[in-house]
C-alpha cells in the first residue's frame, strides 16, 4: 500500500476534522517505503520505536502523537525526541489519530464504552469525544466499580458517595477530567475517565457526580486491538502488529520501586 493510500484510509476511520484545535494528527513522520507492515500502540516511546525497529516495520501507528510543541532539535538523548530519532534512523514512518479517534465511530470511547458493557450510546451534548450509554440494568456502584476494574485490568480510584445505584454511565478515555460538569448535567450518575486533576474532582464531589478513575492508559488501551480489526477490515495487505512492549509509566514506576 502507498503511503499516500494508507493516509486516505486512516482519514476515512478517523477523518482529521474531528479533533481539536490544539492537537497533531495526521503523518509525522513519512516515509519512502510502501505500507506492508505496521506496528500499533499508544504512544511512540523508545521501546515502541525500537521494537518497530526489531520487526522491520514501515510505519507506527499510535493514538498520542510526538512534536506537540516546536521542536528546535532531534537528539537521541532528549526523551521528547528520541524514539522519533530511532524511526527516522531506521527509515520507519509515524503516523497519528488523537482526538479524532477519540471522537469517531468505533474509535477510543466507543471501545472503552463496550468493554464496561455500556449501550444506548449518544455522544456528550457539548463534546463528541466522549460517550453516555446504559449499564444493562441498574446495578450497585461496588459492582460497577468491580467491573471497570476487571474489564481494564487496573485498580481504580473513585470521588463520591459510593452507596448509590448506576444506570447511566459517561466515559472518556484519557485525561477527560474537564468534561466531569458535562457528564453531571447530561444526567450521568457516574463518570469514567483516565485522569481527574485535584479541582475537577472537588467540583465533581460538589455536585455529588460519582467518578471512577482507572488511569490514562487502561482507559485507551482498549482501543488497539479493535483499531488492528478494523484496519484489517480495510486493508488487508498491510499486517498490522499490537506493541508487546507498551506498559502505563505508572505500573513501571511501581514495578521498578518493588
Amino acid at each position: 500500500m502507498k503511503q499516500s493510500d494508507f493516509i486516505e484510509m486512516m482519514e476515512r476511520i478517523a477523518p482529521k476534522e474531528l479533533a481539536l484545535d490544539y492537537d497533531n494528527v495526521g503523518l509525522l513522520i513519512g516515509t519512502e517505503r510502501e505500507i506492508r507492515r505496521v506496528l500499533v500502540a499508544l504512544d511512540c516511546t523508545l521501546s515502541v520505536a525500537n521494537e518497530a525497529a526489531k520487526l522491520d516495520v514501515d510505519l507506527v501507528l499510535t493514538h498520542h502523537p510526538v512534536f506537540f510543541h516546536g521542536v528546535k532539535r532531534i537528539l537521541p538523548d532528549d526523551p521528547e525526541t528520541a524514539a522519533a530519532y530511532r524511526l527516522i534512523r531506521s527509515g520507519i514512518g509515524l503516523y497519528a489519530a488523537h482526538t479524532n479517534l477519540d471522537a469517531c465511530l468505533g474509535g477510543v470511547n466507543d471501545a472503552l464504552a463496550e468493554a464496561l458493557e455500556l449501550s444506548e450510546l449518544r455522544p456528550f451534548p457539548f463534546s463528541t469525544i466522549g460517550r453516555i450509554g446504559k449499564t444493562q440494568k441498574p446495578i450497585p456502584f461496588a459492582d460497577f466499580l468491580s467491573l471497570c476494574n476487571e474489564r481494564l485490568n487496573t485498580s481504580s480510584r473513585f470521588y463520591g458517595n459510593p452507596d448509590r445505584m448506576v444506570r447511566t454511565v459517561g466515559v472518556v478515555g484519557g485525561a477527560g477530567g474537564d468534561l466531569a460538569e458535562e457528564a453531571f448535567f447530561a444526567g450521568c450518575d457516574v463518570f469514567v475517565t483516565g485522569e481527574m486533576k485535584h479541582h475537577e474532582a472537588l467540583a465533581a464531589t460538589f455536585r455529588d457526580l460519582l467518578c471512577i478513575v482507572p488511569g490514562h492508559y487502561e482507559t485507551e488501551s482498549v482501543v488497539l486491538k479493535k483499531w488492528i480489526s478494523r484496519l484489517q477490515d480495510e486493508e488487508n495487505d498491510v499486517q498490522y502488529y499490537e506493541t508487546t512492549t507498551e506498559r502505563s509509566p505508572l505500573i513501571a514506576r511501581q514495578e521498578e520501586k518493588a
